[in-house]
């Protein structure tokens, strides 16, 4: 039991590099076999198909996205609502940079173009996308109670505050600006967004 589970495991981060760096048209499980070190019949008796294990991937990969936000948020401590919201922008930016491989998976255009008509890959990328900014909601709502943050729509403006940390990410993942140089701005047009003035 214990071999085939980490015989999967192999093959699950194999494929994750290759969907990552060719994209999903241009792989092969025959080449995740070799390189994973099994035969093609061990690819195909734990995904049955090309579309199963690119599935699979994306799994693993929110799986981590929220094992690493659930540890950020028990390790950290924040004052207000605002203080979370950045550092959940931190927290991104940090965590696209540690998983850099994985992040190249989920820009490219390949699962958006599954799922346009594959309910099960819209859900998967709806699942990872989702746990990202449930978190920057709550961290709004909270601001919201302890008057740290105006009064908004908090899922319009979680969506909105992730998406321009999200873009961030996209320019550094390839290559044409490097994200941690506008982390800064980035906050502060996030603060003159979100926190409430003294009058």
């Amino acid at each position: 039991m214990g071999a085939m589970i980490s015989r999967k495991q192999a093959i699950l981060q194999v494929a994750a590099g290759f969907f990552s760096e060719r994209g999903y048209r241009e792989t092969s499980m025959s080449e995740v076999a070799k390189v994973a070190g099994v035969a093609d019949g061990t690819v195909f008796y734990n995904f049955k198909t090309k579309e199963e294990l690119y599935l699979a991937v994306l799994d693993e990969f929110r799986g981590h996205i929220t094992l690493a936000l659930d540890e950020f948020l028990a390790a950290s401590e924040f004052a207000t609502g605002l203080q979370r919201v950045e550092g959940l922008l931190g927290f991104y930016v940090n965590l696209a940079e540690k998983m850099a491989d994985r992040f190249l998976l989920l820009h490219r255009y390949d699962p958006y173009r599954i799922a346009r008509t594959n309910p099960a890959f819209r859900r998967h990328l709806e699942a990872i996308y989702d746990c990202i900014v449930d978190a920057f909601e709550k961290a709004i709502v909270l601001g919201q109670q302890d008057g740290s943050i105006i009064d908004v729509p908090a899922r319009k403006t979680a969506l909105i505050v992730f998406t321009s940390v999200d873009g961030l990410v996209r320019l550094n993942t390839f290559n044409l600006y490097q994200a941690d140089t506008l982390y800064g701005e980035l906050v502060g047009a996030c603060r003159r967004m979100l926190a409430r003035r003294e009058t």
